[in-house]
């Protein structure tokens, strides 16, 4: 193994963490999105009808 070969090893190696963090944070947005969006839901459905906003 030559330097270059070392150098790029590590330059796939942070390329692939990179790409694994910015999936988990795409995840954890949907997933609060999700959430968000259930929480607005049930809050409609506690109100009780014909109050406004």
């Amino acid at each position: 193994m030559n330097v270059n070969d070392l150098v790029q090893e590590r330059i796939d190696a942070a390329r692939l963490r990179i790409a694994r963090r910015k999936k988990e944070r795409t995840e954890l947005a949907e997933a609060r999105r999700y959430g968000l969006e259930a929480r607005k839901r049930q809050k409609l459905r506690r109100r009780p009808r014909g109050e406004a906003s």
